[in-house]
């Protein structure tokens, strides 16, 4: 009756662990008065630091919201706008945007700016744009767990992941790059492109000039090789060193005029530098006429709707505001990220020397009872029924080492976390004093579904709530 995609009961996440921890979230979410012992959301890249900017600003311009120019209605206007290719005005501010983060080392023309429902939209037409069905992308792991949802279910691409290392902070490297490449071909896969996040999520790390480099190396020795950058975390970087995009790297190289600049594309939204996942505005740049023209077509089944276009182009036509609101959320992300980075080290867990993103990568391999990825489950389920924090495993990120986790810190109160990293405290101390085993540990999943955490994490649910900011 129906086809065959149709009558799958998952949305292309298979039993990754990291939608598993959604799942139980969302049976039994955090509330700080409803339900203090429930889970904390903290697998979620949300960034929700700064929506007081931007609702002071929208009370202070009643004209963007009310769809007014000058005093004049434009909702007629808005109402029956219908061409795909987006609102020449929000594609121009859009571009200069993107261009700012970037210090303007790097100029946008937004008649090369294809719009999309989001980034996971521009993420799936650029796999469509570029491989076939059962051709490859490479991947550096860890790499974001939804992609393998995103770049693969429809498309039917494959994802070779590139196995970078601990030892040298989780960078590309060249052999890394080659090993990759020709594990892909012992599987007779054609590999088509690589695909990054810069910075990285799950690192919070930028990509070094090195690292952008041996990617564009090994474009220009193997032509048929697309670079795709997902560069959504541009806006959020805080410290040194600064941002440096695939096309500053490669305009540095002055091949702008070569065959290798078609075959770069940029990826870019608006959901992690403004915090408006819920907009759903995502964009595709490239130089390349083909993909661009393709990409058009393609986003026509996700638009962005004229509304939200109108709203955004007035936003960031507002260059003293958005300089201000960038300047001021970065500052925020900061400060969040070394609280949560200095409580977890008060409880011997180090993370990696980030600079960006919403999120960090825990250090937790000293709390596993041996090196497998087993273990490491082991210890992600304790964490998330035991302590009540949904964090993601490593091993849903494709890392080539057991013992690292993904800890998100921008969605949720101060308060929140400082209550997370008061339960981890609780929860390694007590896991260390019982000899690597826990005193409290609960029955097995599978044999309770009772969401009664254990007393201390009752305790300390109640005790040194903060305000906010």
């Amino acid at each position: 009756m129906f086809s065959r995609k149709a009558g799958f009961n998952s949305h292309g996440q298979d039993s990754s662990s990291y939608f598993l921890g959604w799942q139980e979230y969302e049976k039994n979410p955090y509330d700080d008065v409803q339900n203090p012992t429930g889970i904390i959301q903290m697998g979620l890249a949300e960034n929700q630091l700064s929506f007081d900017i931007i609702e002071s600003w929208l009370a202070n311009n009643p004209d963007a919201t009310g769809f007014h120019t000058n005093g004049k209605s434009i909702f007629r206007e808005l109402a029956l706008f219908q061409d795909y290719r987006g609102l020449p005005d929000f594609k121009n501010e859009l571009a200069d945007f993107m261009s700012e983060i970037r210090g303007n080392k790097v100029r946008f023309d937004p008649n090369k700016l294809v719009l999309t429902a989001g980034s996971t939209a521009a993420n799936e037409i650029l796999m469509f744009c570029i491989a076939e069905p059962g051709e490859a992308f490479l991947l550096p792991a860890p790499y974001y767990p939804g992609f393998d949802r995103d770049l693969k279910w429809r498309t039917g691409v494959q994802i070779v992941p590139i196995r970078c290392s601990s030892s040298n902070g989780f960078r590309i490297t060249k052999s890394a790059l080659e090993e990759a490449h020709e594990r892909a071909q012992k599987l007779n896969l054609t590999v088509k492109g690589v695909l990054i996040t810069n910075p990285s999520n799950p690192l919070g790390t930028s990509m070094t000039r090195d690292e952008l480099d041996h990617l564009i190396t090994f474009a220009i020795s193997n032509h048929e090789i697309h670079i795709v950058s997902d560069e959504i975390y541009s806006g959020t970087v805080f410290d040194f060193p600064a941002f440096l995009s695939v096309a500053e790297a490669a305009m540095d190289r002055n091949l702008q005029s070569t065959d290798v600049w078609r075959r770069i594309h940029i990826v870019y939204s608006l959901s992690k530098d403004l915090g408006l996942p819920g907009f759903r505005v995502g964009a595709i740049y490239s130089d390349n006429e083909s993909v661009l023209a393709a990409a058009t077509k393609m986003s026509s089944f996700g638009l962005v709707s004229s509304q939200t276009q109108h709203l955004l182009s007035r936003i960031l036509a507002d260059k003293e505001f958005t300089r201000s609101y960038m300047r001021i959320n970065k500052e925020r992300i900061k400060r969040r990220k070394e609280m949560l980075v200095s409580g977890l080290l008060g409880s011997g867990i180090k993370c990696l020397k980030s600079n960006a993103g919403l999120f960090c990568w825990a250090d937790m391999r000293h709390l596993l009872s041996n090196a497998t990825f087993e273990a490491e489950l082991e210890l992600w389920k304790k964490i998330l029924y035991g302590v009540g924090l949904n964090i993601s495993p490593g091993s849903a990120c494709h890392c080539a080492e057991p013992g690292w986790f993904r800890i998100c810190f921008a969605n949720m109160s101060k308060g929140a976390l400082n209550l997370s990293v008061k339960r981890m405290k609780a929860f390694v101390d007590d896991f260390v004093g019982g000899g690597g085993q826990s005193r409290n540990r609960r029955q097995p999943v599978c044999e309770s579904r009772m969401r009664s955490l254990p007393m201390w994490v009752f305790q300390v649910s109640f005790v040194d709530r903060e305000p906010d900011r």
